[in-house]
């Protein structure tokens, strides 16, 4: 990035205060990542950003934006006066976004966008220069942000979309103007918001809302709520699966490291459990191929992801046992997926399960979590450890359905306790896995079984 204050001004409708053009090369809306050059976001949150524009003059800031009075801005840099500094934010995205020109791949989902972002990522980076988002950066901050950290010269850009509400994907779409939409699976997340699945489903297809008219969009084969709702869509529409869709995987070998699975009578492998992982890659391949790329760069793309840290991840407990940590957060399709995918891999020891609470659920939130009882059985699991008040009708579900199989309950206010609960019952053989809510902190709990 290259921009001049005059340009900048152009690209988000302000005005420049100071006489002296000055050029920046970075953005950054937090005063303590600002490097020299850059231009400063005063964003307003639980602080107005605007109170730290002295930070930001003092890490080097270049120039900054300005929707206070004009008579109060800052001396000793360059200001651009602006009636609100987010959509000023996010009109400088999209001038960038314009002045770059890659093709813009967007996801979304109730689960499972982060992964697949990655996995695309690593499948078009075999042929293209790429950029996604970093982290969780997915909403109205921090899809711009990503934007204006896009390298110049990228030629494919894959931005993650979140949201919490209706109406927040069509303005992340129609800032980003998507060539290519995917959207992984329409769970229960955020339905104390949107009130049913059917809501989460028309605020999924949001997504459509800047989608190219000759783009392309992909969906998996097993929901009906996506299915009848892109009928009126003039854009591509390619459904994928497993044994079913126009892209169909049918799955040949799951372990712990790796499932492998054949397309069109090619194999291909990645390096995660999980049917709904491989539901993941196929969007990636649909992307892949929408882009022209090979079954062997495809392969390798898929073959050798790195995905973000805390989804689907493999750790090692002190004592050695086998974790899976899928912690960063959960809703009950998620949940049943990965508690139905760990009850079949192998493992020398026993397999154990600590569930932490669902957030956002709603009215429906009890009978929810109580339906987690359809994921295990006393066959399969041989200790169960539940965290937080949401679970307390699991564990009357499981005690009358299962009265030999383990059960511990823990209130949030036990989390220590649970950790060396969970401790003092590990066996170095065995295999343990993790599933919550961001919010729960399970996080510390895999830290605190790591050391």
């Amino acid at each position: 990035m290259n921009f001049t204050t005059t340009i900048i001004s152009r690209a988000v409708q302000g005005e420049v205060l100071t006489e002296n053009e000055v050029t920046v090369t970075g953005v950054e809306f937090d005063s303590r990542k600002i490097k020299a050059g850059d231009l400063f976001v005063p964003l307003q949150g639980t602080n107005d950003g605007h109170e730290f524009v002295a930070k930001a003059i003092e890490n080097g800031a270049t120039a900054t934006l300005w929707s206070q009075e004009a008579e109060k801005a800052p001396e000793g840099i360059a200001v651009v006066l602006v009636k609100d500094t987010l959509l000023a934010f996010q009109a400088l995205a999209s001038y960038y976004l314009l002045e770059e020109n890659p093709d813009v791949i967007a996801i979304t989902g109730s689960n499972g966008k982060t992964t697949t972002k990655d996995m695309t990522e690593s499948v078009l980076s075999q042929k293209f220069r790429t950029y996604k988002t970093q982290g969780n950066y997915n909403n109205d901050i921090g899809l711009p942000y990503t934007i204006l950290h896009m390298p110049e010269g990228t030629e494919k850009l894959i931005l993650e979309m979140g949201m919490d509400h209706a109406g927040e994907i069509s303005i992340l779409s129609e800032l980003a103007e998507p060539d290519v939409a995917a959207i992984t699976i329409v769970g229960e997340a955020h339905i104390e918001n949107l009130g049913s699945r059917e809501k989460i489903a028309d605020a999924k297809m949001e997504i459509t809302t800047g989608l190219a008219t000759n783009g392309l969009l992909v969906i998996p084969a097993d929901e009906p709520l996506l299915e009848e709702r892109t009928h009126s869509l003039s854009q591509t529409v390619e459904t994928v699966g497993i044994q079913k869709g126009e892209l169909s995987a049918t799955i040949l070998n799951e372990d712990k490291g790796a499932t492998v699975f054949s397309v069109d009578d090619n194999g291909y492998q990645i390096p995660l459990p999980g049917s709904y992982n491989v539901q993941n890659a196929l969007i990636a391949m649909a992307i892949g191929r929408w882009f022209g790329l090979e079954n062997d760069e495809i392969f390798q793309g898929l073959a050798y992801v790195q995905v973000t840290q805390n989804r689907t991840q493999w750790l090692k407990t002190s004592n050695g046992a086998d974790i899976l940590s899928d912690v960063y957060n959960a809703n009950p399709t998620a949940m049943g997926l990965v508690l139905d995918t760990f009850a079949k891999l192998p493992t020398e020891g026993r397999r154990l399960a600590v569930l932490a609470d669902m957030l956002e659920l709603g009215a429906d939130s009890f009978s929810l979590h109580t339906s987690m009882v359809e994921h295990i059985n006393d066959q399969d699991f041989h200790e169960i450890f539940l965290y937080g008040d949401e679970m307390k009708g699991l564990k009357v579900a499981l005690a009358d359905r299962y009265p030999t199989l383990a059960v511990h309950y823990f209130s949030k206010n036990d989390k220590q306790k649970m950790v060396d609960t969970i401790k003092n019952s590990l066996h170095a053989n065995d295999s343990i896995v993790l599933k919550g809510s961001n919010g729960m902190g399970l996080t510390e709990v895999v830290e605190a079984l790591q050391s």
